[in-house]
């Protein structure tokens, strides 16, 4: 077992990154970072490293376990890699997964099925009384067609 490993294999072999190029491209837009510093794709990296790799909306932490530079299954990810993400990231992708489908972008089509669903039970438990306002008449505006004149 080598000491060290580029980070972008290891990255791509502990499964953080579904190619490897997709973990190099993640390191040379600056979304992989080790203590604050921006890593590029050749770094090597140690037993003991904790490295940050930002996914929008959160950042995950992850602490090496084992260097390795081949893809492993994915039972043996526990051995690899170590989470060290905090909670609050993990609150902050909740409430972005919760607000999701209350602000929708324009022009991005019909909700589907399930946001559609969401919407409707986000609506419903939003009155706290239980008034639905669909099925009230309102008598201000109702009126005989036998009584209107025409304008003179």
């Amino acid at each position: 077992m080598n000491r060290e490993a580029r980070l972008d294999k290891w990255l791509w072999a502990a499964r953080i990154f579904k190619t490897r190029s997709i973990a190099i491209n993640a390191c040379k837009n600056g979304r992989v970072t080790m203590k604050g510093v921006r890593m590029k794709p050749a770094h090597l990296i140690k037993i003991g490293d904790v490295i940050e790799v930002r996914k929008p909306p959160i950042t995950f932490s992850f602490r090496v376990k084992q260097t390795i530079e081949h893809r492993v299954g994915a039972k043996l990810v526990p051995e690899i890699l170590e989470n060290v993400t905090t909670p609050e990231q993990y609150e902050l992708l909740e409430m972005s997964k919760i607000s999701n489908f209350i602000g929708r972008t324009k022009g991005s089509g019909r909700p589907t099925k399930k946001e559609r669903r969401d919407l409707d039970d986000f609506s419903i438990s939003s009155y706290s009384d239980g008034t639905n306002f669909e099925e009230e008449e309102d008598d201000d505006f109702d009126f005989d067609i036998n009584e209107l004149r025409p304008i003179q």
